[in-house]
């Protein structure tokens, strides 16, 4: 069983999470620019076992495709063609980013910490890869 990586894609940076290698627990792992998550990605997949990314899938809560989705659509696509070998899932993402900056307030982030977007998006990353586990072991 490889390793499953998940991805919160925004215009400037991109989150990134993982798993461990029996996919039970989601950690944060950067937030990398557009122009550093390749290089990233390619030296990731060398070192470990791999078998699906899961990227966001940016609708608001009316179904509609929200700012952030095309950047989303670009990333899934590029990742497809770059790496074949990997399997691509999108997933919903409506609200992570929400629960991720309050999730950094209730563990008592300081401000200066919670204003970094970076930290939201890793967080992001990991509650899309989280949720994603979860479906995908009740599915089961």
């Amino acid at each position: 069983m490889g390793r499953v990586l998940g991805f919160d894609v925004g215009a400037k940076r991109i989150g990134v999470a993982e798993t461990d290698d029996l996919q039970l627990i989601a950690s944060p792992v950067d937030a990398l620019s557009w122009e550093d998550v390749w290089v990233w990605l390619a030296a990731y997949l060398e070192a470990h076992d791999v078998e699906t990314a899961v990227v966001g899938l940016a609708y608001d809560l009316r179904q509609r495709m929200s700012d952030g989705e095309p950047f989303a659509q670009r990333f899934a696509h590029q990742l497809q063609r770059k790496f074949p070998e990997l399997d691509v899932q999108r997933y919903d993402e409506r609200l992570t980013s929400v629960m991720a900056q309050q999730s950094l307030i209730q563990a008592g982030a300081p401000k200066k910490v919670r204003s970094r977007k970076g930290e939201i998006d890793k967080i992001s990353a990991v509650l899309i890869l989280q949720s994603y586990l979860q479906r995908k072991k009740i599915s089961s």
